[in-house]
């Protein structure tokens, strides 16, 4: 049970309403994480603000959703991983591509070194080497590079509401790397 309840659009605060309106319009529902986040409406635009922002940048959509699953499994939020699992599937990854993603891999160079950068920043709290941003820079465009420390921040963000707030998994749960071994 979630430390801080979801709330539907009736029980939103008013500032709430047109945001969760406006997520039901786009995904056809409103995950528990956004409806727990309703109980803050400022954080809930900031969150949906920077969302929608960076899904416009350089990165593809495949290369954010594995930074994000990789983020999510390296901070150990079930929540995110089990999301992000959904998602990914649903933007075409295979579970091959998706596990890769958990361990902080990818069969793709770019993607490859994007989501090493995003495990990098997360482990060093953005104190990365300069062998570790080369190599990102050795993949990746200055854009990009800084559009992955977006994401990760981004992650950071939804990894820890899910954690604290312990929100209720509404999607097919998938457990942690670290409970399977």
């Amino acid at each position: 049970m979630s430390r801080i309840p979801p709330l539907d659009r009736n029980a939103a605060p008013d500032a709430a309403k047109p945001l969760l309106k406006a997520v039901e319009q786009q995904l056809g529902s409103v995950p528990n994480f956004i409806q727990v986040l309703a109980n803050a409406p400022v954080a809930l635009e900031g969150f949906l603000g920077l969302y929608t922002v960076a899904g416009r940048g350089a990165l593809d959509i495949e290369t954010r959703e594995r930074i994000a699953l990789a983020v999510a499994e390296q901070n150990s939020c079930q929540y995110c991983v089990s999301a992000h699992t959904a998602i990914a599937r649903s933007v075409g990854l295979t579970d091959d591509e998706i596990d890769a993603a958990r361990r902080g891999a990818s069969c793709e160079r770019k993607a490859a070194a994007a989501v090493t950068y995003a495990k990098a920043l997360v482990a060093s709290m953005g104190a990365v080497s300069t062998a570790e941003f080369d190599a990102a820079r050795a993949e990746l465009s200055e854009e990009e590079v800084l559009e992955v420390v977006a994401h990760v921040a981004l992650n950071l963000f939804t990894n820890m509401l899910g954690k604290s707030t312990r929100v209720e998994i509404d999607f097919p749960e998938v457990s942690l790397l670290s409970k399977v071994a």
